[in-house]
């Protein structure tokens, strides 16, 4: 039976409304100060994943997979965290999938029930292409029965 998706705007009110047990965050070796999900969950983590970084402990490799506890600074009770190498290659399509992939066994193994997720791929993909990654390469591994899918909220108009 497939997982139960639904989709939240990012923001920091996400990471507590989500309902799941633990949030799942994607990490480029180049990119910093981390932004999206991963920024949204360093600043509820009061700058740790910044440390892990700084420290060397974490760079954000191709393949590197970390689990913290969140330790009650939001709602998902562990934090999963994937490298995805630099960020233009990350970006490819292929990478994109073989992260989600990658995401689908780590929870997997870390026995998940319920996870959000922010999509890889941000600035390379449009949404449509990104939701195909998710029902192509995560939905059909992913064993739990939950997953949010936080998305950037719409831009807003600016007023004249």
């Amino acid at each position: 039976m497939a997982a139960a998706t639904v989709t939240l705007p990012l923001s920091l009110e996400a990471l507590d409304a989500t309902g799941v047990d633990t949030l799942c965050l994607f990490v480029v070796s180049d990119e910093r100060p981390l932004g999206g999900a991963a920024g949204y969950a360093d600043w509820r983590l009061c700058g740790q994943l910044s440390r892990l970084l700084v420290d060397g402990f974490l760079e954000g490799t191709r393949g590197e997979s970390l689990l913290l506890p969140s330790v009650g600074r939001m709602g998902p009770g562990r934090v999963v965290v994937l490298g995805v190498g630099p960020r233009a290659e990350a970006s490819h399509p292929a990478a994109i999938r073989g992260a989600l992939e990658q995401a689908a066994d780590v929870l997997n193994r870390v026995r998940v029930d319920s996870v959000a997720i922010e999509l890889p791929g941000r600035a390379a993909l449009g949404p449509a292409e990104r939701n195909a990654a998710l029902a192509e390469a995560f939905l059909p591994a992913f064993r739990g029965t939950k997953v949010t899918v936080l998305v950037d909220p719409p831009a807003r108009s600016r007023s004249p």
